[in-house]
């Protein structure tokens, strides 16, 4: 079975099994393009809307925890998206509150969610692009091997790079090295 949102290789946006009313809701709010907020924020009110669907039931403090943030900022988020219509708190007990998405607030879910996949592909290509760039460099220069200090996913990208154009991963002091710094890539060559 699809799943009930896709993107389509030409960019249109293809809906599966979903009801007509939240369908039209879902098309009115990808067809309106607001100013996104930063990655982060995007990021964070993504994960907040998961971590409600999955637990209604949760409180802030312990979805302050989940995600490393303060109790403020989610009480902040969580404002915002009641504001928007995104969420609707309801009573459950005398201190307990409920907090439901609604089908804006799903809609906005799956925006967030094409949105955080693109962003990732994207990064992935930019990094695997100025990888290439690199070890291109080396190939020219006859290398076939090169020693990648760094960790983390832009290092991962690194490697797989290698791979991809025959060059061997090595821990040799002597090899040629790319450095990964944070999103920067360099090639030193020479020791």
């Amino acid at each position: 079975m699809n799943a009930p949102l896709e993107r389509s290789s030409s960019g249109a946006f293809i809906f599966h099994h979903l009801d007509p009313h939240f369908l039209a809701v879902i098309i009115q709010f990808l067809n309106f393009e607001p100013a996104m907020e930063s990655n982060a924020e995007i990021t964070r009110e993504l994960h907040l809307l998961e971590h409600i669907e999955a637990d209604p039931d949760v409180n802030q403090a312990t979805l302050a925890s989940t995600l490393g943030i303060a109790v403020g900022t989610v009480n902040w988020h969580l404002k915002r998206m009641v504001a928007k219509g995104y969420v609707k708190v309801k009573r459950a007990e005398r201190k307990k509150l409920r907090y439901i998405i609604t089908p804006e607030g799903l809609a906005f879910r799956a925006r967030l969610t094409v949105d955080y996949i693109e962003q990732s592909f994207n990064l992935y290509r930019r990094t695997r692009s100025r990888a290439r760039e690199q070890l291109k460099k080396l190939r020219e220069q006859g290398y076939t091997r090169v020693r990648i200090e760094g960790a983390g996913d832009i290092a991962d990208v690194c490697r797989l790079t290698c791979l991809e154009l025959g060059l061997a991963v090595v821990d040799d002091p002597d090899a040629p090295a790319i450095f990964v710094d944070g999103m920067r890539l360099r090639l030193r060559i020479e020791n």
